[in-house]
């Protein structure tokens, strides 16, 4: 069991409290609205942005933009833990490019501004529906997990053992670039009604 810290109470943030709570972690929750944080669960520790994070592990449930407040306001809280970028960088005035250089990714990005950190790129490749189902179609969701710690890569899995969802190791941050390419295929996808938000990609 560890505590979790999600930041973020959107449709990612609620999905994946839910997970992190089958899993049967502490959760906390932190959003500017202390009471959406208190609605993605009745047993999360709701608490509001800029308040002290007490998790292991944070996930960043939130759009790419607001990494630099979350560095910014958080930064030397994440000295020691494992931080978890979710985010897809994509430039959502187009929809039709990535905003970081093609031989780099959000997550490397994130891993510079918080050197103490282990920065972890998981979940970006999961619509929220599908983490609430834990299935895709008939097929247990599979969540990719890249980084540079084997230790903490194996400490996010047993964290969502039992969640329904199944955890695959990606490899190394580096490969982080090629999670945010297929979250942002599967994002295109679906905005462009050739896929369903309810659906994604599966690991059979």
């Amino acid at each position: 069991m560890a505590t979790i810290s999600i930041i973020g109470s959107g449709n990612m943030g609620a999905a994946i409290a839910g997970l992190a709570l089958a899993g049967g972690n502490d959760v906390q929750v932190v959003a500017r609205d202390r009471a959406k944080a208190a609605a993605t669960g009745a047993d999360v520790t709701a608490t509001g942005f800029g308040e002290p994070l007490v998790g292991d592990v944070v996930v960043l449930a939130l759009p790419y933009p607001a990494l630099d407040d979350v560095v910014a306001t958080y930064g030397d809280q994440l000295a020691g833990r494992t931080v978890v970028d979710i985010t897809n960088p994509l430039d959502f005035s187009t929809f039709d490019s990535l905003v970081v250089p093609a031989d780099s990714s959000a997550a490397a990005e994130l891993a510079a501004k918080v050197p103490g950190a282990t920065v972890l790129k998981a979940f970006n490749t999961n619509f929220a529906a599908t983490l609430a189902s834990g299935t895709v179609d008939d097929v247990p969701t599979t969540v990719l997990v890249a980084g540079d710690d084997a230790d903490a890569k194996a400490g996010f899995a047993a964290a969502f053992d039992g969640s329904g969802v199944r955890v695959v190791d990606a490899g190394s941050l580096a490969r982080a670039r090629e999670l945010e390419a297929l979250g942002f295929l599967q994002l295109t996808l679906a905005a462009g009604e050739r896929t369903q938000w309810t659906t994604g990609f599966a690991l059979l």
